[in-house]
């Protein structure tokens, strides 16, 4: 689905290259700016700006590949990571997790364990989120931790945090010797991924610029995202905000490709507007669905695969959470998006994950998954002989062959809603999702 024509989308590129060109990328890392220097950038170092022409631009664009594949933990979980696949991940990023019975709580070890193993189980998760934040691990050891539960609780394709070149060296380590791959089948293919979000505007910090370079040189993926609020560190537009954006999607995509020529890199973006009447910021709202919209545009566009997200803002898992996070999923689906996050869980708008939540969002990602499956309408499916013939005029269907056969298999069994009618239900306790 489009929001803009392909006249705009052009435009929208154009201008992208022109405020790389002509007004520039703040670069903190001074070895980022040299790989930029040595690509043709001109840097001045006086103030960290970076202006790349946009000759390297296309040149980086037709270096990335179109195609990654993603080595999980077992092959039956590999991801393929194109225009036309679709990946779901679990909401992350939060300091907070809450359930029923504990309630709202800063996220601990044990939590991040619990939530690695709720996604685990659900199979509608094909890629291991950033997770949780265990905030009683000290955060010089926090990806020992991490990693580790990983391997042990999941063979999903792992996350890893770019958070300095040691502590990636050490978790690329750890997943190699885990998974017992070599060095050269380690960089062959991505054996895990990061996400890299952009200072908006227009700053690419440290942390970020080394772990776009760590990875690159190391065949890793990075997933570049991208924060953009409309209002806030962003223009107030649709159009204005995604192709801030998209320049600065575009000048790490450079960044990785100037590093290792076809290192694997996935565009991506997550844009949404802030509330005009309390500054906070807002998802599932009409500009967060628009804002997706245009950023899949703008990815087949380039052809490349690519990340957005769904998510929510409201405090509790109720109407106006399903809400929102439903319809910003929409808006990720209509847009073809490769790999969306926040599909399921998040609450607070990234503060909290919660439980309760990941398992009702769970049920609209397997009604998901069953539309994308697809039917068939074979001479089986349309049942002349097993099903049809088999009842008069004014008959039933309960006892035909053709059902028989398939009533434990034909329709999604939910695993939350409940179709019992109301006398059923109220015996049953009066259960509510």
């Amino acid at each position: 689905m489009d929001v803009f024509s392909l006249d705009e989308i052009a435009n929208m590129h154009d201008s992208a290259l022109r405020i790389l060109e002509e007004y520039g990328i703040k670069v903190l890392l001074p070895e980022a700016r040299k790989i930029y220097a040595a690509a043709g950038a001109r840097v001045d170092e006086d103030s960290n700006m970076v202006f790349i022409g946009r000759g390297i631009v296309k040149a980086a664009l037709h270096m990335a590949p179109r195609s990654i594949k993603g080595q999980a933990g077992a092959r039956h979980r590999d991801v393929t990571l194109e225009l036309g696949s679709l990946v779901f991940q679990a909401g992350a990023g939060a300091p907070n997790a809450t359930d029923l019975e504990r309630g709202r709580r800063p996220d601990s070890a044990r939590d991040y364990t619990e939530y690695l193993k709720l996604t685990q189980y659900f199979d509608v998760f094909q890629m291991i989120s950033p997770q949780l934040e265990p905030q009683d691990i000290p955060t010089h050891l926090r990806h020992y931790f991490t990693v580790e539960e990983q391997m042990i609780h999941s063979d999903e394709f792992p996350f890893v945090f770019s958070r300095g070149t040691p502590q990636a060296m050490d978790c690329f380590e750890m997943i190699r010797d885990f998974r017992g791959v070599s060095d050269r089948a380690f960089r062959d293919n991505p054996h895990c991924y990061t996400v890299i979000n952009t200072n908006s505007p227009r700053t690419l910090d440290i942390p970020m610029a080394q772990g776009l370079i760590d990875f690159a040189r190391y065949g890793q993926l990075s997933i570049v995202t991208p924060f953009t609020l409309m209002g806030a560190m962003a223009p107030i537009t649709v159009a204005g905000s995604i192709t801030l954006s998209h320049a600065e999607a575009l000048s790490a995509i450079v960044l990785t490709q100037v590093t290792l020529s076809c290192a694997p890199i996935c565009y991506g973006t997550f844009a949404s507007n802030v509330d005009m009447k309390s500054g906070a910021p807002a998802y599932g709202t009409l500009a967060h669905f628009q804002a997706s919209l245009a950023a899949g545009q703008l990815a087949r566009f380039l052809g490349l695969p690519w990340h957005s997200a769904a998510g929510s803002a409201s405090n509790l898992n109720d109407a106006q959470a399903a809400n929102e996070n439903q319809f910003g999923l929409w808006g990720c689906l209509m847009a073809g998006t490769t790999v969306i996050i926040h599909a399921a869980g998040w609450l607070e708008d990234r503060l909290t994950v919660s439980y309760e939540k990941l398992i009702t969002d769970v049920e609209v990602l397997n009604m998901v998954a069953e539309l994308c499956a697809g039917k068939q309408a074979g001479a089986d499916e349309i049942g002349l002989a097993s099903s049809l013939s088999e009842v008069a005029p004014g008959g039933h269907f309960f006892a035909t062959t053709q059902k028989m056969s398939r009533y434990n298999t034909e329709f999604y069994e939910p695993i939350v809603h409940d179709y019992a009618n109301h006398g059923t239900w109220t015996e049953r306790d009066s259960k509510d999702a």
